[in-house]
């Protein structure tokens, strides 16, 4: 096993070995202001080595972004670099051999001694070969709160779901939205992911997703998660944004009592100035469960032909788990660092609780880990519909749930 110093000394060189600088175009869908932020901390390291980094953000998210990124590469005209979430999203671009194989790197740079947890690696490992970077660990179970908005309603911070959900209407009679959420499809499935790891329980979700669980899928476990998923939908009436950052503003402003989102909202409080602890308050795992699960992002790496561009991508993987820039970029971000080896005493109080769950392996695997791109995508469909027509009752939206399961590939 190498030892530390050894492998900062090769990300160095790797790093800053460039003899011809080059230009690499990578595309993302980081464009609120915390991810602008924290984006930008990978460009300054990129540029810093000599190389150049050519932004190519999407906006609109991941759901808009991957359709351009993988139509561009399948067409001949890919990037040198990507965003995906850790997990299947990349497959039929690796089977397809579009994508470059990264094993060298991984191997001279120590990725498998330094990753933490192994999962994020084994997610970009495909027949033993590694394909991307992992390069953060998001996780999606946390209810964020608006300090000042539960004084204004008169009631005290919840420490709970049940409680939140009890606030409710001294929310609303405060002229307060008590739950913000956004129209896009993927923020309505999230949502009712954290709800399923936190009300039945992170093995029931990975048994229901991992297994394909029809049976589970129509228990009274979920029955129970969809009720808590129709207080959701009444707590969340009148929530007119699009955008999740803009549901994670309505938080900030104090004019809604909370949100469920994943800990890149943290990104937007420190952009807004906001202090956890005072300003605002967060619940992982909705203060039910204290669990996170391990997803996030990671870079890949299309196919060229083209020596410099080949050599760059090399530089730019190396560069993105370096200890330096591993800092840098998540703590702007609001993630968590994929190295186990580094120092986060600048974290905020709600990134030292997520490293605390960490730490005391209080973790599961994030759903991109076990669903397909298809699967999540009528999962979107189902659970967008549902928080926004009330017409469907709980026992309905079930029995669809059941039946996307049963026929899950």
């Amino acid at each position: 096993m190498k030892s530390l110093r050894t492998l900062l000394c090769c990300t160095a060189l790797v790093a800053g070995g460039s003899a011809n600088a080059t230009d690499l175009e990578v595309t993302h869908w980081w464009t609120s202001g915390g991810e602008a932020a924290a984006v930008s901390e990978f460009a300054k390291a990129f540029d810093a080595s000599g190389d150049k980094w050519i932004d190519g953000a999407i906006a609109g998210g991941g759901g808009t972004a991957r359709p351009v990124m993988v139509s561009r590469i399948i067409g001949g005209d890919p990037m040198g670099a990507f965003q995906f979430n850790h997990g299947r999203q990349a497959e039929e671009l690796i089977e397809a051999g579009l994508l470059k194989d990264m094993t060298a790197v991984a191997e001279a740079e120590g990725w498998k001694d330094i990753v933490n947890p192994p999962s994020l690696l084994d997610a970009c490992t495909l027949d033993g070969k590694i394909y991307c970077a992992p390069v953060n660990i998001h996780s999606w179970q946390w209810l964020w709160l608006s300090n000042a908005a539960f004084e204004k309603a008169g009631v005290a911070v919840p420490t709970n779901w049940d409680e939140f959900v009890a606030a409710g209407p001294a929310l609303r009679e405060a002229g307060i939205q008590p739950l913000a959420l956004g129209g896009q499809p993927w923020q309505s499935s999230g949502m009712f992911n954290v709800l399923m790891a936190t009300v039945a329980g992170p093995e029931v979700l990975q048994t229901i997703y991992g297994e394909a669980d029809a049976e589970l899928a129509a228990g009274d476990e979920m029955k129970a998660v969809f009720s808590a998923a129709a207080d959701a939908r009444e707590l969340a009436k009148g929530s007119n944004v699009q955008d999740w950052n803009q549901a994670t503003n309505l938080v900030i402003t104090d004019q809604a009592g909370g949100q469920i989102m994943g800990d890149w909202a943290q990104g937007e409080f420190a952009v807004a100035g906001e202090v956890a602890g005072e300003d605002y308050t967060c619940l992982p795992g909705l203060g039910v469960r204290e669990i996170i699960s391990t997803g996030g992002d990671a870079f890949y790496f299309p196919v060229n032909d083209d020596p410099e561009i080949s050599a760059a991508q090399d530089r730019l993987a190396a560069t993105l788990l370096s200890r330096e820039t591993q800092v840098n970029f998540n703590l702007k971000k609001g993630s968590l660092p994929i190295r186990g080896d580094i120092d986060l005493a600048a974290a905020n109080d709600c990134m030292k609780k997520g490293l605390e769950i960490l730490a005391a392996g209080n973790t599961m695997p994030d759903v991109n880990l076990l669903n397909t791109e298809d699967t999540n995508n009528q999962l979107n469909d189902l659970f967008v519909q549902f928080f926004q027509d009330e017409s469907i009752t709980p026992e309905a939206a079930q029995e669809r749930f059941v039946e996307i399961v049963r026929n899950k590939d």
